[in-house]
């Protein structure tokens, strides 16, 4: 008669091999891992100059092609002055307000840069409670300054 752990070990043997079987006989286990990208890179030591100088180098363009992609100040200016031109009555007190239609068209005249601002989920995001279904200009000009 066989012991209580030769019956769980030859269990085990028979359900992995019929488990192995089962799945295509491969031997190596879920690959998946395989697939998922790099994501952390250490850091250059001291010593290793050229890597430190081409990190250095790589950082400054990334930095600069952000920052083309900003809004400057004549862009901003630009932007209010279409927003301001193309408001939606009635007023809600002092605060001018606009519609989606006329976003859209805000949008069209701003210019390449701030397409990226006139989208119908960032309107959606900005829409509160207006019965007119209007966003607050000044609202949406305080996000573009935010996100852009």
């Amino acid at each position: 008669k066989k012991s209580e752990q030769e019956l769980k070990d030859e269990e085990m043997e028979l359900f992995t091999k019929y488990y192995m079987e089962w799945k295509g006989g491969r031997k190596c286990g879920n690959t998946s891992y395989m697939n998922i990208p790099r994501f952390y890179y250490r850091l250059p030591a001291e010593d290793e100059v050229l890597l430190q100088k081409l990190r250095e180098e790589s950082r400054a363009v990334f930095l600069q092609r952000k920052s083309r992609e900003l809004l400057d100040n004549e862009e901003l200016q630009n932007l209010w002055f279409l927003l301001d031109k193309h408001q939606t009555s009635p007023m809600i007190g002092e605060e001018a307000m606009i519609n989606y239609e006329n976003f859209l068209k805000v949008g069209e005249k701003a210019g390449p840069k701030c397409k990226q601002f006139f989208t119908a989920k960032i309107f959606a995001k900005l829409l509160h409670n207006d019965p007119y279904g209007r966003i607050s200009i000044m609202q949406f000009f305080n996000y573009v300054m935010r996100k852009g």
